[in-house]
């Protein structure tokens, strides 16, 4: 069975083929339908997935924002649209990834919004 960073692999190769479209809320409905269908069959947490829980903080912390919407929502409100969400999306992910290797102290850093996302959040 494949581990979890390996499926967002295939995922971000072919996201039309896991997702239907290339969309960032069919994303967060697939990774909530692989965690029930698991939790359902009995399968503990991955390492893996176990590390991802973090990535909703992660991200709250990365755009400042409250602990009052899912990462999916905050990501989408900072991209243009699903397309460039899902994009965002596995950039975001890459760069939590690369965090986790760090030490804790280092990995604790307030992350800045880019400006490329400052600028699209300044349209809205």
């Amino acid at each position: 069975m494949l581990d979890l960073y390996d499926l967002l692999g295939k995922i971000k190769k072919r996201s039309s083929l896991y997702l239907g479209k290339q969309s960032l809320s069919h994303l967060h409905v697939f990774l909530d339908g692989y965690t029930f269908a698991r939790r359902q069959l009995g399968i503990p947490l991955t390492e893996e997935e176990e590390k991802f829980e973090d990535f909703q903080e992660w991200i709250e912390i990365r755009f400042n924002q409250a602990d009052t919407q899912s990462w999916s929502r905050i990501i989408l409100f900072y991209a243009e649209d699903e397309s460039d969400a899902l994009k965002r999306f596995f950039d975001l992910f890459e760069e939590f990834v690369s965090c986790e290797k760090l030490p804790k102290d280092d990995a604790t850093i307030n992350y800045e919004m880019p400006d490329e996302l400052s600028v699209v959040a300044g349209n809205i």
